[in-house]
């Protein structure tokens, strides 16, 4: 569970749950983080999860270190994460103006491009955090026979919507960006929402997510709707 609390800086603090990154200790960050973000504490101004760790900045006008590290220390946390997951099916085109870096992936993992294909659809994803990009989330765990590392030279521009592949993460670029992953096709549908300010992310912290292919016909319609 929570390891420690130590600060960081003169306005926030972190929460140690471990140096691993897997799906136990991950979910140990989003129960407290989901405990935060529900109650809405005057306060705490951003919280900030990560795989192992949860920042927590504060007001320092209505707060410190030490009472915010009290609160935290004696809150009483569920043993479950099910009433806040949702699961989310992702439409995913996989046609070659999209699978950036199948071939890749096939001479490097020494798979035809069925069974890579095969493999990463076949799996449920849960996601451990979102960042880099707004929204972008970071999905887990890609079966090992698919984990690779990422481009020795970075795209400068990769196509908003590209499903990339990096070791034991899958992510969705929710805007065009820079990146190393490896892509392997395209979703259609708007991961972020920057319009809706209340809820801008489709995919939080412990959701699961499966991918469905789809056919670059299908892709277009999605488009036109």
């Amino acid at each position: 569970m929570l390891k420690n609390i130590l600060n960081l800086g003169d306005a926030a603090l972190y929460c140690d749950f471990g140096d691993e990154v897997n799906k136990e200790i991950n979910s140990n960050v989003i129960k407290y983080f989901n405990f935060l973000k529900k109650r809405k504490i005057d306060e705490i101004t951003n919280l900030t999860p990560s795989y192992n760790k949860l920042i927590i900045s504060f007001d320092l006008n209505k707060t410190n270190f030490f009472d915010l590290k009290k609160f935290i220390e004696n809150i009483k946390i569920e043993s479950s994460l099910s009433g806040s997951i949702k699961k989310i099916e992702i439409p995913v085109c996989c046609d070659p103006t999209f699978s950036l870096d199948i071939k890749r992936l096939e001479d490097e993992l020494k798979l035809e491009k069925e069974s890579i294909l095969k493999n990463f659809f076949e799996k449920e994803y849960f996601c451990y955090m979102t960042g880099f990009i707004a929204g972008m989330p970071f999905l887990g765990d890609v079966d090992k026979k698919l984990r690779f590392k990422r481009l020795d030279t970075p795209r400068i521009k990769v196509p908003k919507g590209s499903i990339g592949l990096t070791e034991k993460f899958a992510n969705i670029y929710t805007f065009e960006s820079p990146g190393g992953w490896n892509i392997i096709g395209n979703t259609p549908i708007n991961i972020f929402n920057n319009k809706n300010e209340n809820a801008p992310n489709l995919i939080n912290p412990g959701d699961l997510v499966t991918f469905k292919e789809i056919s670059i016909e299908e892709y277009n319609k999605f488009l036109d709707e």
